[in-house]
Formats: structure tokens, C-alpha cells, sequence
């Protein structure tokens, strides 16, 4: 998200924020959102994708919510005027390919209204026999929770990407020698993903609160949180989207403290580090563990500041519309041991793999019919959550190895924490301070070392750097 769209989005939450107060907030919410979806997409080399790409988030966000709500609940006279504006807005951003005129609301010029039209008739299709035939029933979900997980790997597994790149290209007779993994940058599509994951997953267990198609689009798509996060629960997001919005003096400052210190964070301080933080061309130029350890100070507060820059900028802009988006960061890089660190670093990501990944697997392990040990299940349980958030990111063997420290680490240190239990509670209080200080350097430097398969495109790379940052002759 460039500075010019945030402080675009700053004064639009702001006119919001008089203009809705006595109603009108959900569908203005809606229409901004929706615009954003296209305005935000950067622009792609396959003809047609940055306009295809939003619309099919679209589209998979209404049959998301088709999927995801009872029939009884599935009222067309309440839910038609969303249809409505996310049809008419993505054929009004079709039709401005005719206007002669170039505006910043589509990357690039979009397609042909023909073929908008087929893929608006092919959803409402899927989404007319989904709303009157089916039923949110195991399967189903399943299947769906299924599909979304493949979108996801099309995208991050380099090799699949450019496979769908030379496809792609090949349909618009554009040179598929040219295809590259990069042609497939969805905007925000990882996090549309887990938003969506988590409503058909709560779906299942019977635990979805019941909301409009409005609300479900604008939960998905809300424009403050589509690129960079915090991943919100629908049922704590709804209920603020809900409430009155009455902003007070306090509501106004606070958002504008936020503001303030993410742009400070993003463009002054992250910006500043990029230039000389870690990454695929300085990582081989670098000749001396000094320098390689300037270069990895500086990626290790650049990716802090970066995101959690964009985190306060999303939180001041929910918070002008009345939406307190989660907390993702608390001084994560102060914690005194690895555990802690991921307690206060990405908050809302490390919660939802724990919440769908880690205690579930957790207690089947427990309660299953072969026995594990507790150790076991402890590492069983951190390696695979952390393999997974690696996966996350790209699935690369870099983020697999990413994984993989961090798994060894929380391991080690929750065996560490067992064995230590009550063991230094009666040291001298100067000891304790000594041995916090002590956990937060060693804390830190285990997170900064980990994020060298983070920052470069390979494992040889990898080693070659850390070669670098630790002479071992």
C-alpha cells in the first residue's frame, strides 16, 4: 500500500466517520472496500489478470458467505443490495475501459465487457445453485476449505504459479517463455484465505454467528486490514460493525496517534533500514562478519517496523470507522525467551494456527489410541505449526528451514522451562534481572539469525551468509 493510497483511505475514513453516523456505514463500507480491491492490485504482465484477480476474490467471497450461512438464512430481500453493488461496481470499472480516460481505480485497463460479463453470469450461476440446492453440510465445507487451501498453493509454489502463468499467457496468445511466478501477485489473497478458512471451519463446528452477505464481504475484503492484516474473528468484527458509530475527541486522537506512528514506522524508519538491510544482492557481496551483521540488524527491525507500521496504519483507519481491529505486535524483540516472542510478534497469525492447527492436533494426540509422550506431542505440535506459518509465507525450502528454527527453538525452550521450573524463583532478584537481559539478547539473536532463510531466495544462499555472519575457521 503506497503513502498516497493511505492518506487517500485517511481522509475517506474520516469523511465516513461524520457522514455515517447517523446510518449508512455498512454499505459505504461495503463500496469502499470493494473499490479498493481493484485500486490495490498492483499490476500484472498476463493481460486481464489484475482486474480478474479482484473480481474472483469477489466471487469467492459471496459463495464463501452462500456456503457458509443456513438456507432459513439466506434471504434475498436482505442480501440483494450487496449483490447489487458488487456487480454493478465491477461492470462500472469494465465500462471505464470506453471512457478514453485513464483512472486510478484498475491497474490497468480492463478487459472486454463480453467477457466481464461471462464470469459474472458463471458466479451467479455457482452462486444461484449453491443458494437454493445446498446446505453448509460437512462435505461440502470441506471441500470448500479443501479448494481454498489449492488457490493458496497455485500462488506460493513457485513451480505451480508459472505453470498457471504459461496457461494463462497461452489463452491471451502472450509469450509463455516469459511466464514467471511473479505473474500471480494477488493482492491480500493470504489473508482473504484464512478469513475464509476460519468461517468455514467455524461453520463446521457449529460455531459461526449468523451475519448478513454485507457484513460477510466486508469482514473478507474490510480495506484497512486487506493486504497486510491483523486477522480479525468475524464474530468480534460484526460486532463492532454493528454498534452506533459515535466517535468521541479520545477515538479521534488515538486513531491519529496510530496513524501517525505506523507512517513514521513504514516510510521513515523501515524504508530508511531497507537500504541497507539484508537481501539477495548484498547477502554475496559481503566479505566480513561485521558487515553481515550490520546487514541482518537492519532486515531484523526493517521487517518489525515494516509491519508493524502497516499494523498501526490499519488500526487507526478501523478505529476512525469504528472498528477495533486485534493488536498483531508488542514489543516482540524485548522477550525474554522464544515463546513470549511469538505471544507478541503477528499476534492474530500465531493465534489462529493455535486455534486450528495446534490445540486440535494437540488433543487428538492426547486422546488418540497410541500413546505420546508429552515431550512428543510438544514437538509434534510446535514443529508442525511452525513448518505451516513458513509454508504460509511461500513454500520454498528457505520457509520450510524458517520453520523448522523456529520448531527446534520452542521446543527447546518449553524442555528448558520444565526443567528450570522453580528452580530459579529463589535467586537473588539482581540474577533474575541478569537472566532476563540475558533471555532477551539471546532471544533476539536466535529470531535475527532465523530470519537469514527468511530474507534469501535459497538454501545455499543461506549458507553461504551464514557462513558469513558466523566464521566457524
Amino acid at each position: 500500500m503506497t503513502l498516497l493510497y493511505i492518506l487517500v483511505f485517511v481522509l475517506i475514513a474520516v469523511i465516513l466517520s461524520i457522514a455515517t453516523r447517523k446510518g449508512g456505514r455498512l454499505p459505504a463500507l461495503l463500496i469502499i472496500s470493494t473499490l479498493a480491491v481493484f485500486a490495490l492490485q498492483p499490476a500484472l504482465p498476463v493481460r486481464g489478470l489484475d482486474f480478474w484477480l479482484p473480481t474472483i476474490t469477489l466471487g469467492l467471497t459471496v459463495l464463501g458467505w452462500v456456503l457458509t450461512t443456513p438456507a432459513p438464512q439466506r434471504l434475498w430481500r436482505d442480501n440483494w443490495p450487496a449483490i447489487a453493488i458488487l456487480g454493478g461496481i465491477t461492470l462500472l470499472l469494465g465500462l471505464t475501459r470506453y471512457l478514453g480516460i485513464s483512472l486510478p481505480l484498475t491497474a490497468s485497463n480492463p478487459p472486454i465487457i463480453q467477457q466481464i460479463l461471462v464470469i459474472l453470469v458463471i458466479f451467479g450461476a455457482a452462486g444461484f445453485l449453491l443458494w437454493r440446492f445446498s446446505t453448509p453440510g460437512k462435505l461440502i465445507l470441506s471441500t470448500a476449505f479443501v479448494f481454498v487451501i489449492l488457490i493458496f498453493l497455485l500462488l506460493k509454489v513457485p513451480a505451480l504459479s508459472e505453470w498457471v502463468s504459461r496457461v494463462l499467457r497461452g489463452w491471451n496468445g502472450q509469450s509463455v517463455s516469459l511466464a514467471s511466478p511473479l505473474d500471480l501477485r494477488w493482492l491480500g489473497f493470504s489473508y482473504i484465505a484464512f478469513r475464509l478458512l476460519h468461517t468455514l471451519r467455524d461453520r463446521q463446528s457449529g460455531r459461526l454467528p449468523a451475519v448478513s452477505l454485507s457484513e460477510y464481504v466486508v469482514y473478507v475484503i474490510f480495506f484497512p486490514a486487506l493486504s497486510a492484516g491483523p486477522i480479525d474473528r468475524i464474530e468480534r468484527f460484526v460486532g463492532d460493525l454493528r454498534k452506533p458509530l459515535s466517535l468521541t475527541s479520545d477515538d479521534y486522537g488515538g486513531a491519529g496517534k496510530r496513524l501517525v506512528l505506523g507512517l513514521f514506522k513504514k516510510f521513515v524508519v523501515a524504508d530508511t533500514l531497507g537500504l541497507v538491510a539484508l537481501n539477495a544482492n548484498n547477502a554475496t557481496q559481503v566479505r566480513t562478519a561485521g558487515l553481515a551483521w550490520v546487514l541482518l540488524y537492519a532486515y531484523a527491525f526493517q521487517i518489525y517496523f515494516d509491519f508493524s507500521g502497516y499494523t498501526d496504519i490499519a488500526i487507526g483507519l478501523g478505529r476512525l470507522l469504528g472498528i477495533k481491529l486485534p493488536e498483531n505486535f508488542k514489543a516482540p524483540y524485548l522477550k525474554p525467551n522464544l515463546t513470549q516472542f511469538w505471544n507478541n510478534w503477528h499476534m492474530t497469525l500465531t493465534q489462529w494456527f493455535r486455534a486450528y492447527f495446534f490445540n486440535p492436533v494437540t488433543r487428538a494426540l492426547r486422546s488418540g489410541k497410541k500413546k505420546f509422550s508429552i515431550p512428543s506431542i510438544v514437538f509434534i505440535t510446535q514443529m508442525g505449526t511452525m513448518v505451516l506459518i513458513g509454508l504460509w509465507h511461500g513454500v520454498t525450502w528457505n520457509f520450510v528451514a524458517w520453520g523448522v528454527w523456529h520448531g527446534l527453538g520452542l521446543f527447546v525452550h518449553n524442555r528448558w522451562s520444565e526443567w528450570t521450573k522453580g528452580r530459579f524463583a529463589t535467586l537473588p532478584m539482581g540474577w533474575q534481572k541478569a537472566l532476563n537481559v540475558g533471555g532477551v539478547l539471546l532471544t533476539f539473536h536466535f529470531v535475527a539469525i532465523g530470519w537469514v532463510f527468511f530474507a534469501l531466495p535459497s538454501l545455499t544462499v543461506s549458507g553461504q551468509f551464514l557462513q558469513r555472519l558466523i566464521p566457524l575457521r
